[in-house]
């Protein structure tokens, strides 16, 4: 009986929490908008690459206020917002504008189970655009400047001891009136420029850990020697501390070493291991185990995979992009990540699964992420669905115009000395962040020429920091003779207008065709595409012819191709779905036939 009346209790509160909540505005939305509980949002876990299994969501209602730029902590709030969907989006329940000149606050109160008692707790966020202030008990944690990677603070000498703690994130951003990266955030959308994103846009977690305890695992893989190259930073820095790594087949041990944390750790394969690759992605599980002195303060799961990324000179004196020592033509669509109803932040799981789901049964192998950085779950199931992703740095700030069909042109790059360190420091942030993840074979610092600068610096460093994977200078921007890649950008159909035989050439975008669907639209009138076809019929003999005349650029050079896009996105469409996810424009079974003869015709 009293299980009984539990159970009754939470369901009115989660029914109670539902009608405090409503998605905002009468923009189209996705399907899975309705499938969004208040008391239960994105509850997976949020980290798959470093799991542990005590932690606690605090996504849901919390109180929020738009104040003016520097004033203090409001004392009333002006109403509830849903964490973590942005402030402008429909499914905040709030579908404000913020800006440069005021900010934005989020409280809420939390409590630290029982079970905790004795341990140091974590406070985790998946990402906040772009600067947070975080309080706890009204003392200041920390800071965090960056709106595409995850960051954590040690609040436990700020906890009180018992009972109910407070918690306030304040939130500024300046969208495209800052030098941040951004993406193509603006305060005024149009044609391809979307709607600004302000605030917490992934999830927000506490968790428990010993003083001594893991802080980042990076996997690099060495298919030639079948290893793995495993480094676990740590905290706590205490004599005696041991790292202990086990590679698992299957749950069993087939590898494993142990070192000091901050060591590069070698595994190695006794037996050639499977292979990663889009038609067999074979993730091997790991567990990596902290000890001092002899006791173990603190383990994680994770995973890896065995896979090389790299390029060689074939026959007719073409370098090749390969995966895995073969030669692999990588053709995928350019990916925005961008939600009608979540706008960064997909509704669920189940709906950012969708899309990537989607993209491999049309036949596609590579995924561009463009000019976003999604959450760790999305790489997670590119990794486990098998799709190469080349990962762009978001854009932002000035620098060298674009200037198409021109190059070597432009020095100037306008940007402060807080935009280049800002740069530098959010683009080795975004790279760490997506370092052990199987799938980001390509590193993009720049698109076209937005923002572009010390391109040749920029190429060297990131192959510097990652040699084990290729960069991509400027995907379609002012070329320099730097980095593995020179890629071009043509619409609407593809085109080769220069070849440089000292780097991997690829087309990094084309196509564009558009379809404006009633019903499906962000607006019902201004909507922009390369080129405008009728109905379905029509977009998909558009693109198979495009398709088939990439084929003979294949031979004359092209290693990769990157179709625009996998969905519209607000006023642009000229996706292969419509922006809310409800219709595929193409015939699905005529664009995968001809998407893996693309890819079979470079062998």
């Amino acid at each position: 009986m009293r299980k009984l009346f539990i159970l009754l209790c939470a369901s009115s509160l989660a029914l109670s929490v539902q009608a405090q909540w409503k998605p905002a505005g009468d923009k189209i939305k996705t399907p899975w908008a309705e499938k969004v509980n208040p008391a239960k949002v994105l509850p997976e876990y949020p980290r798959p690459l470093m799991e542990r299994t005590q932690w606690t969501n605090l996504n849901g209602l919390w109180h929020y206020a738009v104040t003016p730029y520097g004033a203090g902590e409001p004392e009333t709030f002006q109403g509830q917002i849903l964490v973590p969907f942005a402030i402008e989006s429909s499914l905040s329940g709030v579908q404000k504008e913020v800006g440069p000149d005021k900010e934005l606050w989020y409280k809420r109160d939390f409590e630290i189970p029982a079970a905790w008692k004795g341990k140091q707790v974590l406070l985790n966020f998946g990402a906040v655009d772009w600067k947070a202030d975080v309080f706890v008990n009204d003392i200041q944690v920390g800071s965090h400047q960056g709106g595409y990677t995850p960051f954590s603070f040690d609040i436990t000498p700020c906890l009180k001891s018992k009972g109910t703690q407070k918690l306030v994130v304040r939130v500024w951003d300046p969208s495209d009136k800052g030098y941040q990266p951004r993406g193509k955030q603006t305060s005024k959308p149009e044609g391809i420029w979307y709607t600004s994103v302000t605030g917490i846009w992934q999830t927000v977690w506490l968790e428990p850990v010993s003083t001594e305890h893991i802080a980042y695992i990076k996997t690099i893989p060495d298919v030639d020697h079948n290893s793995l190259n495993v480094t676990v930073n740590a905290t706590g820095g205490k004599a005696g501390a041991l790292v202990e790594v086990q590679l698992l087949d299957k749950g069993k041990t087939i590898a494993s070493a142990k070192g000091y944390p901050g060591n590069e750790l070698r595994l190695h394969a006794e037996e050639a291991p499977h292979l990663w690759s889009p038609d067999s992605p074979y993730l091997y599980g790991m567990k990596v185990s902290l000890s001092v002195n002899g006791k173990i303060t603190d383990q994680a799961t994770s995973y890896a995979a065995f896979r090389k990324i790299s390029f060689h000179r074939d026959a007719k004196g073409i370098l090749r992009m390969q995966l895995n020592n073969k030669d692999l033509f990588q053709y995928g669509p350019l990916d925005q990540g961008w939600w009608p109803d979540g706008l960064y932040t997909a509704p669920t799981d189940e709906a950012m699964q969708f899309d990537i789901k989607k993209i491999k049964q049309w036949g596609f192998n590579m995924i561009r992420k463009h000019v976003k950085v999604e959450p760790a779950r999305w790489y997670y199931y590119c990794d486990k669905e098998g799709l190469l992703v080349w990962q762009d740095m978001p854009s932002g700030d000035l620098g060298n115009s674009w200037q198409p069909h021109v190059y070597n042109g432009g020095t100037d790059q306008h940007r402060s000395p807080a935009s280049i360190a800002d740069y530098h420091s959010e683009w080795k942030a975004i790279m760490d962040f997506c370092m052990s993840n199987p799938c980001v074979v390509v590193w993009v610092p720049f698109n076209e020429g937005w923002g572009q600068f010390d391109t040749e610096e920029i190429a060297a460093e990131t192959k510097s920091y990652d040699p084990s994977r290729l960069v991509d200078p400027a995907s379609g921007g002012n070329y320099r003779p730097c980095g593995d890649i020179l890629d071009l950008h043509n619409y609407p159909g593809p085109a080769m207008y220069l070849f440089d035989p000292e780097r991997v050439n690829v087309l990094g975008e084309y196509g564009g065709i558009g379809l404006p669907l009633k019903g499906h639209l962000w607006r019902e009138n201004r909507n922009w595409g390369y080129v405008q076809y009728k109905n379905s019929d029509e977009v998909t003999a558009e693109y198979v012819k495009f398709a088939n005349e990439l084929k003979p650029l294949i031979q004359r050079g092209f290693s990769a191709a990157v179709y625009t896009q996998t969905t519209d996105v607000e006023g642009e469409v000229n996706g292969l779905m419509t922006y809310d996810r409800r219709v595929v424009k193409i015939n699905e079974q005529a664009v995968r036939e001809v998407n893996q003869s693309v890819i079979q015709s470079m062998k």
